[in-house]
């Protein structure tokens, strides 16, 4: 049985140098993937166990959004052909886990808050409105094998606002996301408040992104958010605007 002790040998000598990696390496990678827009500041640790602060930046490179990150990898999940690692995200009360294999990623049950400057950063057309509230991400389940992805999310905007108008807050809206093979599909809905949001919109690979929203302003706010909107949309009639995000 030499080639059991073999290859348990080397499986072993992969796990010390995982282990023994630094953080360091993980920011590299997410650097690379994400053409700068994220980025893991601080790092410390190893690759097998550490932590840091995962930056949201703009196109220019200029830090965002800063959350604290902390992860973990479960040795017993290498019995299994696969690793599995524990994450939390600003110090929530319960991590979520992240299962890695050789051609496939899953993630579930994750979920992390940001400030609505956030969407300006992932969407810099709306960078100059200035957009306050809360942004709560929730993935109930998402992975990627091969290139596609499979999983469902919600991204909610609560208090939503803009430091441009008087009309505090906008609203309470909804995107839904569903990611099935090649193409992840979006659904904006609103959930509550004078300014009225909907869209559709799908991201497929090898294709860029196109979203299509309409706003919808009630006749007794026109005079207030007409302006904001007519620094990002076309308006089409009174109190109806559309923005086409490509």
């Amino acid at each position: 049985m030499r080639w059991l002790a073999a290859a348990f040998g080397a499986g072993a000598f992969a796990a010390a140098l995982i282990g023994f990696a630094p953080a360091t390496l993980i920011d590299a990678r997410l650097e690379r993937a994400s053409d700068g827009r994220l980025r893991l500041a601080s790092a410390e640790g190893s690759v097998w166990s550490g932590a840091g602060w995962i930056e949201i930046r703009d196109a220019h490179g200029r830090a965002g959004v800063a959350k604290r990150l902390a992860w973990r990898v479960l040795p017993g999940s290498l019995l299994r052909a696969r690793l599995v690692v524990e994450v939390e995200l600003d110090q929530a009360a319960k991590p979520f886990p992240v299962r890695i294999s050789l051609s496939r990623i899953e993630i579930a049950d994750a979920g992390i808050s940001l400030p609505a400057a956030a969407l300006g950063l992932g969407i810099p057309r709306l960078a100059p409105l200035r957009l306050s509230g809360d942004v709560l991400v929730k993935i109930s389940r998402l992975s990627l094998e091969h290139g596609r992805m499979h999983g469902d999310a919600t991204l909610q905007w609560r208090a939503a606002g803009s430091a441009l108008t008087p009309v505090s807050p906008l609203g309470e809206y909804e995107v839904r996301f569903k990611a099935d093979g090649p193409a992840v599909h979006a659904a904006l809905r609103t959930l509550q408040g004078p300014l009225q949001l909907e869209g559709k919109g799908s991201w497929s690979n090898g294709a860029p992104p196109s979203f299509l929203a309409t706003a919808r302003v009630p006749a007794q706010h026109q005079d207030e958010l007409a302006p904001l909107l007519r620094l990002i949309a076309v308006e089409r009639g009174a109190g109806t605007f559309e923005l086409q995000l490509k």
